[in-house]
Formats: structure tokens, sequence, C-alpha cells
């Protein structure tokens, strides 16, 4: 527990922008997610504490990555490499190297390093490959990999739960963390033994079963959305993703004026999946006809959603101009994030399945003929 403390610590100091909630300090709703984070992550991860000035939006954060990582259907390997490629498409250095850590003990070097390095057809297996493709382009409309074909209602909620997840995640970590997990300095080969040696550390966070559930109970009851159907196979997905849906929109009402949120989420209806490129004159161009107190979180919230590796120092210092507390910078980039990653999740759950069949970790190999996940075949238990 004191190392647990002394870590966190440390990386309290690695959040920009906002002051975390202190361990020692932590009461209610945030004690009771820090305390689950550190049971099962070792320590209060940096994601967890940059949510802390807003205790619901860290319920739902933690419910919301949480609960499909949990499930029992999908192995971790698979979960782990779906994460580590929506990184890769949200160009986010930290979050392509935190999951890409977890495959190395997962998958082995090679698939990690193709997923990290945008190569996914170099992958050697086959399913992974697949399903990491699927993922990698899931949020493109004109070039989208089809969903592998043969998911079972509780495999895609799995699998989608954690498309949504990490396209949240992803995007809140580029505004608020540093860019990079590891030294940026480190040699290709003194950075893969480094990737080793964490991914052993790691190996019981990745490698223990989770009971399912566990988080849910963090926010109150809240209707399941439409356009979240998708999660309904798996009870404990399904509850997770309508509190933190409903927390999300709760958080969007206090602190972002509705007529930012409708243009973000217009703006969201016509995209396609495409990069909006270095310059960010598209995103001056929308917000031109908002009242001149309003673009600085119009501003926020268009890049936020749609480019967040471009949020940067004056984007935010321009908002907190009018908005000075910490919990409304959280509030507000993250209704932003979960706006794109619904309409991601939203949008692959619409899309036909067409591709290569996916082989479950689960089930009667003969009858289904799924195969079994990294640590069904070396002996241990999923």
């Amino acid at each position: 527990m004191v190392i647990s403390r002394v870590a966190s610590s440390v990386i309290q100091r690695q959040v920009r922008y906002v002051t975390p909630v202190s361990l020692p300090a932590a009461s209610g709703v945030v004690a009771q997610v820090y305390a689950q984070v550190a049971d099962e992550m070792r320590l209060v991860v940096p994601p967890a504490q940059l949510h802390s000035p807003s205790p619901d939006l860290l319920a739902a954060y933690w419910m919301l990555t949480r609960e499909p990582l949990a499930g029992p259907t999908v192995g971790r390997d698979a979960k782990e490499a779906v994460a580590a490629a929506v990184a890769v498409a949200n160009i986010c250095p930290y979050c392509v190297e935190m999951h890409s850590v977890g495959m190395y003990d997962l998958t082995g070097e090679h698939d990690a390093e193709a997923v990290a390095g945008d190569r996914v057809e170099a992958m050697l297996d086959p399913e992974l490959r697949a399903v990491t493709a699927w993922a990698r382009t899931g949020h493109q409309l004109d070039d989208a990999a089809p969903e592998p074909v043969g998911l079972s209602g509780a495999e895609r909620a799995e699998l989608l739960g954690v498309v949504v997840a990490f396209h949240y995640v992803s995007r809140m970590v580029n505004v608020f963390l540093s860019n990079f997990l590891l030294p940026p300095g480190l040699g290709p080969r003194s950075r893969r033994r480094m990737k080793q040696g964490i991914s052993r550390l790691l190996r019981p966070t990745l490698r223990t079963p989770r009971e399912g559930g566990r988080s849910v109970g963090l926010l109150g009851p809240a209707p399941m959305p439409v356009d979240a159907a998708w999660a309904g196979a798996n009870r404990d997905i399904a509850g997770a993703i309508a509190r933190s849906y409903q927390a999300f929109e709760f958080a969007g009402a206090r602190s972002l004026p509705l007529s930012v949120r409708r243009l973000v989420l217009d703006r969201l209806d016509a995209w396609r999946g495409e990069d909006t490129g270095l310059s960010t004159a598209w995103c001056e161009d929308l917000i031109a006809d908002l009242p001149a107190h309003e673009r600085p979180a119009g501003r926020l919230a268009l890049l936020t959603a749609l480019s967040s590796y471009q949020v940067d120092e004056g984007t935010v210092a321009e908002f907190r101009r009018v908005e000075p507390a910490d919990a409304a910078l959280v509030d507000a980039v993250a209704w932003s994030a979960f706006a794109a990653s619904r309409l991601i999740g939203n949008r692959m759950a619409a899309a036909r399945a067409v591709a290569a069949p996916f082989v479950s970790t689960t089930g009667n190999v003969e009858e289904s003929k799924w195969r079994k996940s990294s640590w069904h075949r070396d002996g241990r238990a999923a």
C-alpha cells in the first residue's frame, strides 16, 4: 500500500492542467474508485487521477474501461490489441506504448510491435489480425475493415466496449497526460527490452480474472441508450454503458453551452473518420458564428472530439479564462471525447460483418473452432 501511494504521488505530477485528488485526500466515490483501481492495477493510474476533479466522471471512466476488459468471453490478448489499435488511430503515443507493453506478454513482441507501428497486416496471428484491423479502421466510414464474422453477442459487447472505452481514453490522455509513457530518448533495442520488463511486471494485472460488475454500483441506475443496444448481451457492460453515458451527458450539460454541444454533434454527424490535418482552420471556421465567450469552449470541444492531439496549452488557457474550475475542464473534455467514441461505437455496431471468422476464448473447440487466448494456451487460468 505504501509503494502504491508513493507511485501514485509520482504519477500525479504527470497530469497536466488539473490538480488530481491525492490518495490521502480522497473521499466518497473518488476513494471508492481509487481503491478499486489500486486493487486491480497495483496503483492509481494516471487516466484515473486526471478524472478525479469530477467524481462522477471518474466513476464513469472506470466502469466504461473496466467492465469490457473484465468480460469473460474474449481473451485479454485481443482486447489489448484492440486498445492499442484504437490508440494508433487517435495518434496517442502514451496509449500505444501502454497497450503494446501489455501485448508483449500476451501475444509476443512481433504482433505487439506490428500494432504499435501501424502495420496490422504484418501481425502473425490471423484472428488477432482480423479483429485488430477492424478496431484500427472502425471510425472510417469509407475505408473500414469489416467486422469479423461469427462474433456472438457477448463477444461483440466486450470488443465494442473496448473500442468505445479506448477511443474515449485516448482522447483524454492526449489532452491531460504527457506524450510518452517510456523515455523518448530510448533506442529501438532498449525500448523493446524495457517493454519486455514492464510487461512481466504487469502480468498479474493482465492475466488475473476479474469479477464482472464490480464497478457498476459506483453510479446510480440509468436508462439504456437506444444506440448502445450492442452492449445488451452482457449485463455488466450494459450497466456500465448506460450509467457512464448518462454521467457524460450530465457533464456536458453543466460545463458546455448547448450551442457548443450542438456544433460538435453536427460536425461529428458529417465526419467520415478522416484526419483533420495539421491546420486547425476548419475548427476556427466552425466556431466563428458562436458568441465570443463561447468560442474557447467550442474550440476545445471540437479539437478534443476530432483531433485531440492538437489540444495545447493555449486551447486550455482560453477555456479556463471563461471556466476556471478543474472540474469544468474535465467535464468539457470528457463530454467531447465521449461524443466521438459513442458515435464510433454506434457506427461500428451498425456495420455489416463480412470478414474472416474471429475466434473466441471460450466454448467447445470442436463445435465452434474457436481458439483459446494466450493464457489458456500456456495452461494458466483465464
